[in-house]
């Protein structure tokens, strides 16, 4: 497939960079670059949200009045 795209100045230097020290092609640098990226798994494990009980139900339809209870009266002076 042939189309044009645009690259920005670090991924135009490392597709430069393998061109000159392997002697490859624009195309064949930008397409095993693509595929490192696209083959490289993540280290980190997946995040995970934790969670813990307040003991109160807190009705989230007005946001302000959600953080005028768990912030108190102090935040609503503030502003």
């Amino acid at each position: 497939m042939r189309t044009t795209v645009e690259l920005d100045p670090d991924t135009a230097k490392a597709v430069e960079r393998m061109r000159r020290e392997e002697g490859k092609g624009v195309s064949e640098a930008v397409n095993e670059l693509m595929r490192r990226g696209m083959l490289t798994e993540n280290d980190r494990p997946p995040f995970v949200q934790r969670t813990r009980s307040l003991g109160i139900s807190i009705g989230v339809s007005n946001v302000a009045d959600a953080l005028d209870y768990l912030e108190g009266p102090a935040r609503s002076a503030t502003r």
